[in-house]
């Protein structure tokens, strides 16, 4: 008799799963970058997890500013700056400015694998050499104690002096306390170019510029058009940084008693005309332009 035959599909090793993703490993010894699984695995958007782990593939000091990024990705340069926040937001990456040993300030770009830990380092004393890279940090957080009042340096060490506002941008002062005339020609931008939308701690910053050229004598709308005259087509930063550069030069004031008077155009006066006694415009009395063209059209009569 022959051997009992089962057609029962053959039981799966013990080992593999039924369902979902099995991996072939392969162990590299060369061109691989490790990213933990708190980024890879990271809830939101895939823009931000590919950016971030495009950004640790790169050796150091390879430029990773938004056009960069925006030449290797096919996404525009609104979702590549979003994931470029999130990332800051999350502690992955911290854009910070330090001042040199010669008094330069620059901006650097930090990464850090694993968020957390100190945010404080000490600025590169050699400002062609090689930097220090400084110690993880978590999200940016900021207790109420540390915005009312800093912490007095120890003695005998120097408080650095911070680094200097950008062209054109004031200290930040209240919203309230700005001039309303300036913060005035400042909101209405937007009716000429919708791109023209700032923040209310950008408005305060621009105000005072704003305020020194409207007291030079300019009127709102020498500053408008001032302003929004021959902008790019494309904003690869905030408006603010163009506008704090148009406002950094203030003009001169006008001398008093020298004010040029208002030119109007010359109107002609109303006068009637001697033929049909119509209301016309000229600078003599006469007739009117239908007048003298029938005038013309009359045969001569010898």
């Amino acid at each position: 008799m022959a051997d009992p035959q089962s057609n029962a599909p053959s039981r799966a090793s013990a080992g593999a799963p039924t369902s979902g993703v099995i991996h072939v490993r392969t162990r590299l010894t060369a061109d691989f970058t490790v990213i933990s699984n708190a980024l890879a695995q990271r809830r939101g958007s895939a823009v931000t997890v590919g950016v971030a782990a495009y950004i640790s593939s790169l050796p150091d000091g390879t430029p990773v500013t938004i056009p960069a990024l925006c030449k290797h990705f096919s996404e525009g340069e609104i979702l590549i700056s979003r994931a470029l926040r999130e990332l800051e937001a999350a502690g992955y990456l911290e854009r910070r400015r330090e001042r040199t040993s010669t008094g330069h300030v620059r901006t650097r770009t930090y990464f850090y694998d694993v968020p957390g830990g100190d945010p404080h380092t000490e600025p590169d004393p050699d400002p062609d050499g090689p930097s220090e890279p400084p110690k993880p940090r978590g999200p940016r957080k900021q207790s109420a104690a540390a915005v009312a009042a800093p912490a007095s340096a120890p003695a005998g060490e120097t408080v650095a002096a911070p680094a200097p506002a950008p062209a054109g941008m004031e200290e930040l002062v209240p919203l309230a306390d700005a001039d309303p005339k300036a913060v005035a020609v400042l909101t209405a931008l937007r009716r000429v170019d919708p791109r023209l939308i700032l923040s209310a701690q950008e408005t305060a910053r621009l105000a005072p510029a704003v305020a020194r050229w409207l007291a030079a004598g300019l009127l709102p709308t020498h500053i408008t058009d001032h302003l929004t005259a021959r902008l790019p087509d494309h904003f690869l930063t905030r408006p603010v940084g163009i506008l704090a550069y148009r406002l950094k030069e203030t003009p001169l004031p006008v001398p008093a008693g020298s004010a040029e008077p208002a030119v109007r155009p010359m109107v002609a006066p109303m006068r009637n005309c001697d033929g049909c006694d119509r209301g016309f415009r000229s600078a003599h009395p006469g007739r009117c332009r239908d007048c003298r063209r029938r005038e013309e059209c009359l045969p001569v009569v010898a």
